[in-house]
């Protein structure tokens, strides 16, 4: 917006006089042109006139950006539909025997999982990334495990092309220092009777060589052993269980001053505290979609003042929730003190048969899995 200043003259008549000659000068008389003039005189007035949308002002910017640029509704719809799935929340019907087993003895498999992919060779990576998928989906319900595989796999699938094609793809522009066997009079070295490839296979400028395979396989094997045992290991345990496993485990580093009552209430929140996250990141985001706005009418600046009050308003509900558990913990008696605060942990302590059988198995895949390392070498 700016302002142009107009002025417009006004010509205002005076009355007319005559010149009468002074006695002085009586001998002069001025000529008729001039003795019949009128003078005048034009009074300046303002006007101030504002135009909002004048071409070339400063605020025509945004016509230019295309509007529904950013598809507002579909990443609203994307952001409610992927939270809907119980992501790390304790799944209780139906229950399974991994229900039934230890939170130590899944604390030590979680361990196991994270250690051994890294740790082996392909076949025992891809294996144990199977054995994840199956277990999922003989225990977890069906709208969980096709939603959680379905996201895990995509995101497994696109790091291992990322990693397989840039780690090693591009040829390497080196030139041999050493002179070749024929100028040295040795002779050349004998081709491998096996096939022995180090280039798997050429996509173009790129290429997918031994070394990438081996890289692109660690990190997607990984990262789908981590994501997925993790998210099995939350959906059959309670957060008691958890904290009482992990304080189990961490007791004896109380002789060296650690502070474990601390860590072990500080997980005991945290795990309380994520269900809440998701859930006010759906509901926000289910609250904006369901009021049906017009995207194709805003504006891009208009599109992101939206998406900025929509993580305004679940930073405010989070901290509104925050202060509710810290008022409730408070009201419960904590005065900052986590040894002199009592946590009652829901945990049965006592070894059954499904324990013992995931002990056997745990043993049976590190037993596997250093064999086949050993037979490698």
């Amino acid at each position: 917006m700016y302002c142009r200043s107009l002025l417009h003259a006004s010509p205002t008549s005076l009355p007319s006089f005559k010149a009468q000659a002074s006695p002085l000068f009586t001998h002069q008389r001025f000529p008729q042109k001039y003795s019949n003039r009128r003078p005048q005189l034009s009074l300046a007035r303002t006007q101030i006139r504002c135009t909002a949308e004048a071409a070339g002002g400063p605020g025509n910017w945004d016509k230019w950006i295309p509007r529904n640029f950013v598809a507002a509704d579909k990443v609203l719809r994307l952001i409610s539909g992927a939270t809907s799935s119980p992501i790390a929340q304790f799944i209780q019907s139906p229950t399974t025997f991994l229900h039934s087993v230890d939170s130590r003895i899944k604390l030590a498999w979680l361990l196991a999982l994270v250690i051994l992919p890294a740790r082996s060779n392909v076949v025992m990576r891809f294996g144990i990334a199977m054995y994840l998928a199956l277990l999922s989906v003989l225990i977890l319900p069906k709208h969980v495990w096709m939603d959680q595989l379905g996201r895990v796999s995509l995101l497994c699938g696109i790091l291992f092309i990322m990693l397989g094609l840039g780690a090693d793809g591009a040829p390497p522009l080196v030139q041999l220092r050493s002179p070749p066997p024929s100028m040295t009079g040795l002779p050349n070295v004998p081709a491998s009777f096996q096939g022995y490839s180090y280039v798997i296979m050429k996509l173009g400028p790129l290429q997918l060589t031994r070394k990438g395979f081996s890289v692109a396989t660690t990190s997607a094997c990984l990262t789908f052993t981590i994501f997925q045992s993790a998210s099995l290991c939350l959906a059959t345990t309670t957060p008691e269980q958890l904290a009482y496993a992990l304080q189990w485990f961490m007791l004896p580093l109380t002789n060296f001053g650690v502070p474990v009552a601390e860590v072990t209430l500080t997980l005991l929140l945290s795990l309380r505290f994520i269900n809440l996250v998701f859930d006010e990141v759906r509901n926000v985001a289910l609250g904006i979609v369901s009021r049906r706005i017009n995207w194709q009418l805003l504006t891009v600046m208009e599109t992101v003042d939206v998406f900025f009050g929509y993580i305004r308003r679940i930073f405010k509900n989070i901290f509104s929730h925050a202060e509710q558990i810290s008022q409730a913990m408070i009201a419960r008696g904590f005065r900052g003190d986590s040894k002199a605060h009592k946590i009652y942990f829901s945990s049965d302590s006592s070894i059954g048969i499904a324990d013992i059988l995931s002990l056997l198995c745990l043993v049976s895949l590190i037993g596997a899995t250093a064999l086949l390392n050993y037979r490698s070498m």
